[in-house]
Protein backbone atom coordinates (compact mmCIF):
# COMPACT_ATOMS: atom_id res chain seq x y z
CA UNK A 1 0.00 0.00 0.00
CA UNK A 2 1.34 3.25 -1.01
CA UNK A 3 0.51 6.67 -0.53
CA UNK A 4 -1.63 7.13 -4.14
CA UNK A 5 -3.67 4.48 -3.42
CA UNK A 6 -4.48 5.61 0.22
CA UNK A 7 -5.70 9.07 -1.21
CA UNK A 8 -7.73 7.30 -3.98
CA UNK A 9 -10.64 8.07 -2.65
CA UNK A 10 -9.97 11.75 -2.99
CA UNK A 11 -8.05 12.28 -6.15
CA UNK A 12 -10.70 14.63 -7.38
CA UNK A 13 -10.96 16.07 -4.39
CA UNK A 14 -7.10 16.33 -3.78
CA UNK A 15 -6.79 18.10 -7.55
CA UNK A 16 -9.05 21.01 -6.51
CA UNK A 17 -7.36 21.57 -3.06
CA UNK A 18 -4.07 21.33 -5.17
CA UNK A 19 -5.27 24.34 -7.32
CA UNK A 20 -6.77 26.26 -4.16
CA UNK A 21 -3.44 25.80 -2.30
CA UNK A 22 -1.10 27.64 -5.43
CA UNK A 23 -3.86 30.32 -5.47
CA UNK A 24 -3.55 30.83 -1.75
CA UNK A 25 0.40 31.77 -2.23
CA UNK A 26 -0.37 34.16 -4.68
CA UNK A 27 1.03 38.08 -3.41
CA UNK A 28 2.23 41.10 -5.04
CA UNK A 29 6.07 40.78 -4.19
CA UNK A 30 7.67 39.80 -6.48
CA UNK A 31 10.40 37.67 -4.13
CA UNK A 32 7.27 35.69 -2.06
CA UNK A 33 6.44 34.88 -5.62
CA UNK A 34 9.19 33.47 -6.48
CA UNK A 35 10.25 31.41 -3.39
CA UNK A 36 6.03 30.40 -3.61
CA UNK A 37 6.83 28.74 -6.86
CA UNK A 38 9.93 27.08 -5.44
CA UNK A 39 8.22 25.70 -2.29
CA UNK A 40 5.36 24.36 -5.03
CA UNK A 41 8.32 22.56 -6.68
CA UNK A 42 9.36 20.96 -3.46
CA UNK A 43 6.48 18.28 -4.02
CA UNK A 44 5.61 16.67 -0.52
CA UNK A 45 3.20 13.46 -0.04
CA UNK A 46 0.29 15.59 1.31
CA UNK A 47 -0.10 13.17 3.96
CA UNK A 48 -2.17 16.03 6.00
CA UNK A 49 -4.53 17.64 3.19
CA UNK A 50 -5.23 13.75 2.39
CA UNK A 51 -6.30 13.38 6.35
CA UNK A 52 -8.31 16.29 6.25
CA UNK A 53 -10.07 15.32 2.82
CA UNK A 54 -10.70 11.90 4.29
CA UNK A 55 -11.81 12.40 7.21
CA UNK A 56 -14.80 15.10 5.82
CA UNK A 57 -15.87 12.62 3.61
CA UNK A 58 -15.92 9.54 6.07
CA UNK A 59 -18.13 12.04 7.90
CA UNK A 60 -20.31 13.67 4.92
CA UNK A 61 -19.71 15.26 1.45
CA UNK A 62 -16.50 17.30 0.90
CA UNK A 63 -17.41 21.05 0.17
CA UNK A 64 -15.76 24.42 -0.07
CA UNK A 65 -15.29 24.42 3.85
CA UNK A 66 -13.40 20.96 3.53
CA UNK A 67 -10.81 23.43 0.91
CA UNK A 68 -11.08 25.88 3.64
CA UNK A 69 -9.39 23.24 6.30
CA UNK A 70 -7.20 21.70 3.88
CA UNK A 71 -5.95 24.81 2.45
CA UNK A 72 -5.29 26.33 6.15
CA UNK A 73 -3.47 23.13 7.29
CA UNK A 74 -0.92 22.99 4.63
CA UNK A 75 -0.11 27.14 4.85
CA UNK A 76 0.72 25.76 8.61
CA UNK A 77 2.46 22.71 7.86
CA UNK A 78 4.68 24.85 5.18
CA UNK A 79 5.10 27.37 7.13
CA UNK A 80 6.37 25.05 9.98
CA UNK A 81 8.74 23.31 7.92
CA UNK A 82 10.36 26.35 6.57
CA UNK A 83 11.15 27.60 10.46
CA UNK A 84 11.84 24.03 11.52
CA UNK A 85 14.80 23.83 8.65
CA UNK A 86 16.14 27.60 9.79
CA UNK A 87 16.36 26.17 13.39
CA UNK A 88 17.78 22.75 12.25
CA UNK A 89 20.27 24.36 9.53
CA UNK A 90 18.82 22.54 7.19
CA UNK A 91 20.88 22.54 3.84
CA UNK A 92 18.07 20.27 1.91
CA UNK A 93 14.69 19.72 1.81
CA UNK A 94 12.44 17.28 -0.30
CA UNK A 95 15.42 16.72 -2.31
CA UNK A 96 15.84 20.55 -3.27
CA UNK A 97 17.97 23.18 -1.37
CA UNK A 98 16.12 24.30 1.65
CA UNK A 99 14.69 28.13 1.44
CA UNK A 100 17.01 28.80 3.86
CA UNK A 101 20.23 27.71 2.17
CA UNK A 102 19.25 29.32 -1.35
CA UNK A 103 17.65 32.89 -0.19
CA UNK A 104 19.71 33.02 3.74
CA UNK A 105 17.91 32.65 7.11
CA UNK A 106 16.08 36.09 7.00
CA UNK A 107 13.83 35.80 4.43
CA UNK A 108 13.11 32.08 5.01
CA UNK A 109 11.75 33.21 8.34
CA UNK A 110 9.65 35.80 6.62
CA UNK A 111 8.05 33.09 4.67
CA UNK A 112 7.21 31.02 6.92
CA UNK A 113 5.52 33.87 8.67
CA UNK A 114 3.85 35.07 5.67
CA UNK A 115 1.94 31.72 4.96
CA UNK A 116 1.31 31.80 8.78
CA UNK A 117 -0.44 34.96 8.17
CA UNK A 118 -2.35 33.57 4.90
CA UNK A 119 -3.54 30.50 6.90
CA UNK A 120 -4.85 32.64 9.44
CA UNK A 121 -6.34 35.34 6.95
CA UNK A 122 -7.83 31.52 5.13
CA UNK A 123 -9.70 31.31 8.31
CA UNK A 124 -10.98 34.47 8.61
CA UNK A 125 -11.88 35.75 5.43
CA UNK A 126 -14.13 32.54 5.51
CA UNK A 127 -15.32 33.08 9.20
CA UNK A 128 -14.26 29.81 10.29
CA UNK A 129 -13.24 30.15 13.79
CA UNK A 130 -13.82 26.62 14.81
CA UNK A 131 -10.66 25.88 11.99
CA UNK A 132 -8.81 28.81 13.47
CA UNK A 133 -9.48 27.79 17.17
CA UNK A 134 -8.36 24.39 16.46
CA UNK A 135 -5.08 25.25 14.51
CA UNK A 136 -3.90 27.87 17.30
CA UNK A 137 -3.90 25.03 19.59
CA UNK A 138 -2.04 22.79 17.35
CA UNK A 139 0.76 25.59 16.82
CA UNK A 140 0.89 26.11 20.93
CA UNK A 141 1.47 22.86 21.68
CA UNK A 142 3.75 22.32 18.56
CA UNK A 143 5.72 25.51 19.90
CA UNK A 144 5.68 24.17 23.54
CA UNK A 145 6.56 20.55 22.35
CA UNK A 146 9.76 21.94 20.83
CA UNK A 147 11.21 23.99 22.96
CA UNK A 148 10.53 21.06 26.05
CA UNK A 149 12.63 18.79 24.08
CA UNK A 150 15.54 21.41 23.32
CA UNK A 151 15.39 22.08 27.02
CA UNK A 152 15.36 18.42 27.85
CA UNK A 153 18.30 17.92 25.49
CA UNK A 154 20.14 20.57 26.92
CA UNK A 155 19.73 19.24 30.65
CA UNK A 156 20.09 15.46 29.80
CA UNK A 157 17.29 14.71 31.85
CA UNK A 158 14.53 13.79 29.60
CA UNK A 159 12.17 10.72 31.04
CA UNK A 160 9.84 8.58 28.76
CA UNK A 161 6.90 10.37 30.33
CA UNK A 162 8.52 13.58 28.97
CA UNK A 163 8.81 12.12 25.59
CA UNK A 164 4.91 11.23 25.16
CA UNK A 165 4.58 14.44 25.94
CA UNK A 166 7.04 16.07 23.44
CA UNK A 167 5.39 14.31 20.67
CA UNK A 168 1.98 14.37 21.61
CA UNK A 169 2.17 18.63 21.44
CA UNK A 170 4.96 18.36 18.25
CA UNK A 171 3.58 15.92 16.35
CA UNK A 172 0.14 14.52 17.28
CA UNK A 173 -1.49 17.61 17.45
CA UNK A 174 -1.47 18.52 14.03
CA UNK A 175 -2.50 15.46 12.71
CA UNK A 176 -5.19 15.38 15.19
CA UNK A 177 -6.16 18.74 14.14
CA UNK A 178 -6.56 17.71 10.69
CA UNK A 179 -8.52 15.06 11.34
CA UNK A 180 -11.01 17.23 13.67
CA UNK A 181 -11.30 20.00 11.20
CA UNK A 182 -11.83 18.01 8.37
CA UNK A 183 -15.03 15.82 10.58
CA UNK A 184 -16.04 19.56 11.55
CA UNK A 185 -16.53 20.58 7.98
CA UNK A 186 -19.01 17.81 6.89
CA UNK A 187 -20.89 17.24 10.31
CA UNK A 188 -21.93 18.78 13.84
CA UNK A 189 -21.98 15.34 15.16
CA UNK A 190 -19.60 15.75 17.98
CA UNK A 191 -19.10 11.81 18.83
CA UNK A 192 -17.82 11.36 15.02
CA UNK A 193 -15.75 14.49 15.28
CA UNK A 194 -14.86 12.99 18.84
CA UNK A 195 -13.36 10.01 17.09
CA UNK A 196 -11.58 11.53 14.20
CA UNK A 197 -9.54 13.82 16.95
CA UNK A 198 -8.82 10.64 18.66
CA UNK A 199 -8.07 9.10 15.37
CA UNK A 200 -5.24 11.69 14.30
CA UNK A 201 -3.80 11.81 17.90
CA UNK A 202 -2.89 8.11 17.90
CA UNK A 203 -1.87 8.11 14.36
CA UNK A 204 0.21 11.04 14.46
CA UNK A 205 1.84 9.09 18.20
CA UNK A 206 2.71 6.29 15.68
CA UNK A 207 3.72 8.29 13.56
CA UNK A 208 6.40 10.08 15.23
CA UNK A 209 7.40 6.70 17.27
CA UNK A 210 7.82 5.03 13.54
CA UNK A 211 10.26 8.01 12.22
CA UNK A 212 12.49 8.31 16.02
CA UNK A 213 12.42 4.45 15.49
CA UNK A 214 13.96 4.88 11.86
CA UNK A 215 16.61 7.12 13.05
CA UNK A 216 18.07 4.11 14.95
CA UNK A 217 17.20 1.46 12.14
CA UNK A 218 16.69 2.64 9.19
CA UNK A 219 18.68 2.61 5.80
CA UNK A 220 20.07 6.08 4.31
CA UNK A 221 19.34 5.18 0.82
CA UNK A 222 16.03 5.09 1.98
CA UNK A 223 15.70 8.10 4.56
CA UNK A 224 17.57 9.80 2.05
CA UNK A 225 19.08 10.99 5.66
CA UNK A 226 22.07 9.65 8.08
CA UNK A 227 20.53 7.61 10.87
CA UNK A 228 21.54 8.97 14.21
CA UNK A 229 20.68 12.30 13.40
CA UNK A 230 18.43 12.34 16.93
CA UNK A 231 21.51 11.20 19.06
CA UNK A 232 23.41 13.67 17.07
CA UNK A 233 21.18 16.68 18.38
CA UNK A 234 21.30 14.48 21.61
CA UNK A 235 17.69 14.12 21.78
CA UNK A 236 16.37 11.40 23.89
CA UNK A 237 14.24 9.14 22.05
CA UNK A 238 11.88 6.32 23.35
CA UNK A 239 14.35 3.69 21.92
CA UNK A 240 17.67 5.48 24.48
CA UNK A 241 15.13 6.00 27.14
CA UNK A 242 14.05 2.32 27.36
CA UNK A 243 17.49 1.06 26.91
CA UNK A 244 19.18 3.48 29.52
CA UNK A 245 16.31 2.39 32.07
CA UNK A 246 16.80 -1.62 31.40
CA UNK A 247 20.46 -1.49 31.26
CA UNK A 248 23.18 -1.81 34.37
CA UNK A 249 23.71 1.11 35.80
CA UNK A 250 27.50 0.64 35.25
CA UNK A 251 26.39 0.44 31.39
CA UNK A 252 24.20 3.22 31.27
CA UNK A 253 26.90 5.56 32.89
CA UNK A 254 29.13 4.53 30.04
CA UNK A 255 26.70 5.46 27.08
CA UNK A 256 25.58 8.96 28.75
CA UNK A 257 29.10 9.95 29.47
CA UNK A 258 29.80 8.65 24.79
CA UNK A 259 26.31 10.56 24.15
CA UNK A 260 27.77 13.87 25.84
CA UNK A 261 31.19 13.76 24.08
CA UNK A 262 31.69 15.32 20.83
CA UNK A 263 32.64 11.59 19.25
CA UNK A 264 31.58 11.49 15.81
CA UNK A 265 31.69 7.56 15.99
CA UNK A 266 28.92 6.79 18.69
CA UNK A 267 26.20 6.09 16.84
CA UNK A 268 26.97 2.04 16.53
CA UNK A 269 27.90 1.65 19.84
CA UNK A 270 24.38 3.65 21.04
CA UNK A 271 22.44 0.70 18.37
CA UNK A 272 23.84 -1.98 19.88
CA UNK A 273 23.26 -0.92 23.04
CA UNK A 274 19.47 0.37 22.59
CA UNK A 275 19.15 -3.35 20.41
CA UNK A 276 20.53 -5.25 23.51
CA UNK A 277 18.45 -3.30 26.54
CA UNK A 278 14.74 -3.68 24.45
CA UNK A 279 14.75 0.03 23.46
CA UNK A 280 13.95 -1.07 19.52
CA UNK A 281 11.39 -3.91 20.67
CA UNK A 282 9.52 -1.44 23.05
CA UNK A 283 9.54 1.05 20.80
CA UNK A 284 7.61 -1.08 17.95
CA UNK A 285 5.22 -2.40 21.20
CA UNK A 286 4.00 1.27 21.25
CA UNK A 287 3.91 1.69 17.94
CA UNK A 288 1.26 -1.14 17.13
CA UNK A 289 -0.27 -0.56 20.45
CA UNK A 290 -1.59 3.59 19.00
CA UNK A 291 -2.07 1.82 16.25
CA UNK A 292 -4.43 -0.25 17.54
CA UNK A 293 -6.08 2.88 19.61
CA UNK A 294 -6.53 4.58 15.68
CA UNK A 295 -8.04 1.73 14.10
CA UNK A 296 -10.20 1.27 17.04
CA UNK A 297 -11.63 5.10 17.25
CA UNK A 298 -13.36 4.58 13.36
CA UNK A 299 -14.66 1.35 14.63
CA UNK A 300 -17.83 2.88 14.43
CA UNK A 301 -17.89 4.53 10.87
CA UNK A 302 -20.25 2.94 7.91
CA UNK A 303 -17.84 0.35 6.13
CA UNK A 304 -16.59 3.38 3.59
CA UNK A 305 -13.65 3.22 0.48
CA UNK A 306 -12.42 6.53 2.99
CA UNK A 307 -12.66 4.50 6.16
CA UNK A 308 -10.37 1.59 4.34
CA UNK A 309 -7.93 4.32 3.68
CA UNK A 310 -8.06 5.59 6.56
CA UNK A 311 -7.50 2.13 8.04
CA UNK A 312 -4.77 1.68 5.76
CA UNK A 313 -2.53 4.74 6.42
CA UNK A 314 -2.27 3.36 10.37
CA UNK A 315 -0.61 0.59 8.41
CA UNK A 316 1.52 2.70 6.30
CA UNK A 317 2.68 4.89 8.89
CA UNK A 318 3.32 2.28 11.23
CA UNK A 319 5.68 0.07 8.58
CA UNK A 320 6.98 2.57 6.61
CA UNK A 321 10.76 1.91 6.11
CA UNK A 322 11.19 6.14 5.36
Amino acid sequence: MNLNKISAPVKNELSEFQKIFSGSLKSNVALVDLITKYILKQKGKKVRPILVLLSAKLCGKVNSRTYVASTLVELLHTATLIHDDVVDEAKTRRGLASINAVWKNKAAVLMGDFLLSKGLLVSLDNDEFDFLKATSEAVRRMSEGELLQIQKARNFDATEETYFRVISDKTASLIKTCCKIGALSTTTDKTKIENMSVYGENLGMAFQLRDDLLDYTGRKKLLGKDTGNDLKEKKFTLPLLVALRNAPNKRSKEIMKLIKSESNKKFDTVYYFVEEFGGIEYTQNKITHYANLALDAISSFSNSESKESLAELVSFVSNREY
